[in-house]
């Protein structure tokens, strides 16, 4: 037998951008922070809470609360998204670009306004405000190409979480991927929290299996591991195989996968989670990213997500695969991370291995000297940095109007981090949501000398040309 990729339609999709409009307006049922520029109709399917997301059909549209990893399975077979909670750097927000579904997020009232079955058209096409219209109101769609784009000095990456995507994605025109997850691989493929699987086997963390985990618990383990007797390298394999996926498609170019950066909340969603994860008041500066690492209450976990990674750079040998460490809040964080790394086989410059760090908090550009002496790229997650720099909630409708990445003082940050990345060597980068919704931050980051720009697939072909404008305006590369 002879396999290769289909080349053709996906050559064909990313070459072109797509701009919808609709012909006439309708009876407007509900409205909220649109994301993304698409237009989309189909039946209603409100869903209260994550266990019920099984009631929910292929095209229909998701009207819920608010979504969490728990909802990406059904995302994906969405025809558009509306939920009551969140704005531009929500979980429902973030998932819908990535898989180019319209989303209207904040919207208050949508479950009570909206009734299983309703005819419903989600228009996100009309600027920053997205209305559900009553009914399926017919909308044009045209097609725009742009070949030859130009080849830009400063590297143009996708953030790509969806390893069934990531063939038909890489046709896009890229650089690599600037930002690979965890997240949407454990969710959708392993569903179980690493902790879970290994207490089957031996009790984590010293604790016997039946004091932590109940009977039902146990069952649905089994179930979902049906055939493996080895439930850890059930998590190790699924992990592996989902990221050599996203790595292989896009190889030779870089991949840069972030490890896992769940919250506590949302890792005690998962089979199991609920046994090994604290209760806390506000999970998104609590027990994240890098401080989980080293920790005794997940060091065992972090084990698996290393050897799975070792796995793939060297059994598969994909070699592409950089690593990238979430909200490290310390220089010494992110030793004793790289010392537990090395413990498992992955060390810095080893088989070529580069290690990035999230900057997303200000002391990561505070302490950027420090940082730039054991890390060899620093990649801007504008999300959770303008979060920290402003004080808000990135998650909160309330204060959304506050949140705002090209606020001076966050500019400011973005502006002097990447002034000690090109005065001392380290790779910068950025792979938050600001480039994406605003050109103008693009052309400021160019400006300023970054580079690389990661941006969700479907903005890509757009934000190129933003760079390419801005490359030309200042007459030479930075």
């Amino acid at each position: 037998m002879q396999a290769r990729p289909e080349t053709v339609q996906s050559r064909k999709a990313a070459e072109v951008i797509e701009t919808f409009k609709l012909q006439q307006r309708g009876k407007v049922l509900v409205t909220g922070r649109s994301v993304g520029k698409k237009i989309a109709a189909g039946p209603v399917r409100v869903i209260k809470s994550a266990e019920f997301i099984n009631q929910f059909k292929d095209g229909e549209v998701l009207v819920t609360d608010k979504t969490d990893p728990d909802w990406d399975p059904i995302m994906k077979q969405a025809a558009a998204i509306v939920t009551n909670r969140g704005r531009r750097t929500c979980h429902a927000a973030i998932v819908s670009r990535e898989l180019g579904v319209p989303a209207i997020v904040g919207t208050e009232h949508g479950p009570e306004l909206l009734t299983d079955g309703q005819m419903v058209t989600v228009s996100c096409a009309e600027g920053d405000t997205g209305f559900v219209y009553d009914g399926k109101l017919p909308f044009d769609v045209s097609r725009t190409s742009l070949k030859p784009l130009g080849d830009p000095h400063t590297k143009v990456m996708m953030n790509v979480g969806n390893p069934e995507e990531a063939f038909s994605l890489s046709f896009i025109p890229n650089d690599g991927v600037g930002l690979a997850c965890e997240e949407f691989i454990i969710t959708t493929y392993i569903k179980a929290h690493p902790l879970a699987l290994l207490d089957c086997c031996s009790g984590a963390g010293g604790t016997p299996a039946p004091l932590r985990l109940d009977a039902a618990t146990r069952a649905q383990l089994d179930a979902l591991t049906a055939g493996c007797v080895d439930k850890p390298q059930f998590f190790l394999d699924k992990l592996a195989q989902g990221v050599a996926m996203i790595a292989a498609a896009f190889y030779p170019k870089d991949v840069i996968l972030r490890l896992s950066d769940f919250k506590t909340n949302e890792y005690a969603n998962l089979i199991g989670g609920r046994a090994y994860e604290p209760i806390e008041e506000n999970p998104m500066i609590g027990f994240r990213g890098a401080s989980r690492y080293y920790h005794p209450r997940y060091q065992a976990g972090f084990a698996l997500e290393c050897k799975a990674v070792k796995k793939v750079r060297e059994e598969m040998g994909l070699t592409n695969l950089k690593l990238m460490i979430p909200f490290c809040r310390k220089v010494e964080e992110g030793r004793r991370v790289q010392a537990e790394m090395a413990k498992h086989g992955l060390r810095r410059g080893e088989n070529g291995l580069e290690l990035y760090v999230m900057c997303e908090i200000p002391s990561n550009v505070i302490l950027a000297d420090e940082f730039a002496d054991i890390f060899d790229g620093f990649s801007i997650g504008s999300n959770d940095l303008t979060q920290l720099t402003l004080g808000v909630d990135r998650d909160s409708e309330i204060v959304a109007p506050i949140f705002d990445e090209r606020n001076a003082a966050v500019k400011k940050l973005i502006a002097q981090v990447i002034v000690v990345c090109r005065q001392r060597g380290p790779k910068i980068g950025i792979c938050g949501e600001a480039p994406r919704d605003y050109p103008e931050l693009a052309q400021f980051l160019v400006e300023q000398g970054i580079n690389s720009i990661s941006l969700n697939p479907d903005t890509v072909l757009k934000r190129t040309m933003a760079i390419l404008e801005k490359e030309r305006e200042v007459g030479a590369a930075p």
